[in-house]
């Protein structure tokens, strides 16, 4: 196998893709040539910052990733975390380079440690309409900075609604000029993914635009334009900001981290479930790190997975991560050579490209569906959504996530407790309420706690079944407890069942369990709750543990 074959293979690409390896890198680099210059400005730093740390970012994702289609690089939701968190520690232009870089070294630091620790879990607990919402009030927040620029005012500071109260405000002082560029960038922009979905709609209005302003002056008109880009080649630097900023970044760092690699994953996931491909959270969430650490040290700022640029290339044919190797040296090359190119591109165009990239967060199917199906995840995307619109964008996903937390343990707390009866012919005990013949036997209940027992339901159970042992006829003489949807028996839950027992007890009646998992027995075995059981009240099956069964008085003459 030559040299070539065997980097093709650890790349996971064959000798047949990789024609498609090089039009899926074609396709990314035509989307992410734009989308530097923007996401950039969104960022709050210079654009050749992000063609710094673009290649870089491409490069470290190929070496340490495994996703075959995720494509690293800034994305609107990376560049608006950090812009928003730099600006929190400093609102001068001239320290947002330092900062952002650093912002990334941290955050990329928090998610090497975190995937090298093997906390990829976490991001179940960002729940997808939590997710979901902040990603649609972080849209309309970009859509309110970047109408500024198609409409040649400014902005102003704070969030979603004073700013768009400023660009209301400023209404009589409107550039036509630049409002007519915009426009009509951003009604090329769709008419091109209407009529031309293959073509690299952004990257075509960004030439144009370039050509125009050049060859009518639209600065002299007065629209704004990018001006001079100096040349990008990647060299090391020290982000070389006071031990202080570090500090004071780490906590935004943390909350930049988590939105980052639960958008990097999602998309990950997506791909891998699609062609069948085993994602591991870990691995990426060191390699996402990794990523954004090296952007931080090539002078750029925090880098996620891009869902557009991920699709595109996967549809123009990419394959593997020979995709993103081939886009990262287009990259390098554009930074080193041809950022001259970009310095009559109009800033309402720039501001046109990212609407019509951040477009796709603003669909209000999912809220709607939300609303017929599920009310409780509609109130997580919508305190998501006027989170981030009232507070910023950190504050709105810190809402959320605790709201979503706080309705599923709410959820598991409400746990329903079922009482089973024997089905006919047979050793399986089903719940009453949907087996109308499954017999229950005299004097014995069975309950099954429908979910896990654990600190915040147990009392609540306990409660329950002694209110069905007080109302049962005849009295039971042995209450059965299954506790097969129960993995992990903490000592808080051990402590209920003790009093459980204590309460059947004194009401002569005698507890038993039954199916109990391995980890359970283990942390029952450990507990004082196991002694004053006996081995006799655990059971393998609800069938063994009826079939033992007996009035305590029985059992006192039989011993």
């Amino acid at each position: 196998m030559s040299t070539a074959d065997r980097v093709r293979s650890a790349l996971g690409a064959s000798g047949g893709s990789l024609r498609g390896d090089m039009l899926g890198a074609a396709t990314a680099w035509a989307l992410i040539v734009p989308e530097c210059v923007a996401y950039a400005q969104i960022a709050g730093v210079p654009p050749q910052n992000a063609f710094y740390a673009a290649p870089v970012a491409l490069a470290v994702y190929v070496l340490v990733g495994r996703s075959r289609f995720l494509i690293i690089g800034a994305t609107s939701a990376a560049a608006v975390l950090s812009g928003a968190t730099v600006a929190d520690i400093s609102p001068d232009p001239r320290q947002a380079v330092g900062l952002s870089a650093a912002l990334a070294v941290i955050a990329g630091g928090v998610l090497l440690a975190a995937g090298l620790a093997r906390l990829g879990f976490v991001t179940n607990f960002l729940a997808t309409p939590a997710l979901g919402g902040f990603l649609f009030g972080m849209a309309l927040t970009i859509v309110v900075r970047q109408l500024a620029k198609i409409v040649g005012t400014s902005s102003g500071d704070g969030q979603f609604f004073p700013r768009l109260f400023t660009v209301l405000r400023h209404l009589p002082h409107w550039s036509l000029a630049s409002l007519a560029v915009g426009g009509a960038a951003l009604a090329a922009l769709f008419a091109l993914e209407y009529f031309a979905p293959r073509l690299p709609a952004s990257l075509l209005v960004l030439v144009v635009a370039i050509v125009v302003s050049a060859g009518a002056g639209l600065k002299d008109h007065g629209v704004d334009v990018v001006g001079q880009i100096p040349s990008a080649v990647p060299v090391p630097h020290l982000p070389g900001i006071p031990a202080a900023d570090w500090w004071h970044l780490a906590g935004g760092a943390c909350g930049v981290a988590l939105v980052v690699f639960a958008e990097a994953f999602s998309i990950a996931s997506r791909f891998g479930r699609e062609y069948g491909d085993e994602v591991d959270a870990n691995r990426e969430m060191a390699a996402v790190g990794a990523a954004n650490i090296c952007a931080g040290l090539f002078r750029g700022f925090t880098v996620s997975g891009s869902a557009s640029r991920s699709a595109a290339a996967e549809a123009a044919g990419a394959r593997s991560r020979l995709a993103s190797l081939i886009a990262a040296v287009l990259i390098l090359l554009t930074g080193a050579f041809l950022t001259p190119l970009f310095t009559d591109l109009p800033e309402p165009v720039l501001g046109a490209i990212v609407i019509f990239a951040v477009r796709g967060f603003l669909s209000t199917g999912q809220l709607r569906r939300y609303a017929r199906a599920d009310r409780s995840s509609l109130w997580v995307a919508l305190t998501a959504l006027f989170g981030v619109l009232l507070f910023d964008l950190l504050p709105g996903l810190l809402l959320a996530v605790a709201l979503s937390l706080v309705l599923f343990i709410a959820a598991a707390s409400t746990i329903r407790v079922a009482v089973l009866g024997r089905l006919p012919g047979s050793r399986t005990y089903g719940d009453i309420r949907g087996h109308a013949k499954a017999a229950t036997e005299p004097g014995v209940l069975v309950a099954r706690p429908d979910g896990a027992l654990f600190f915040g339901n147990g009392d609540r159970v306990r409660k329950d079944i002694l209110a069905r042992a007080a109302a049962a006829e005849p009295a039971p003489h042995t209450v059965v407890l299954d506790l097969g949807s129960t993995y992990h028996l903490g000592v808080p839950v051990l402590d209920v069942l003790d009093e459980l027992r204590y309460a059947l007890d004194r009401r002569q009646c005698s507890l038993h369990l039954a199916e109990l998992r391995a980890t359970a027995r283990h942390d029952f075995d450990r507990h004082p709750l196991a002694g004053r059981l006996g081995a006799g009240a655990v059971h393998a099956t609800v069938a063994d543990a009826v079939s033992n069964a007996v009035p305590p008085g029985a059992r006192q003459r039989q011993e």
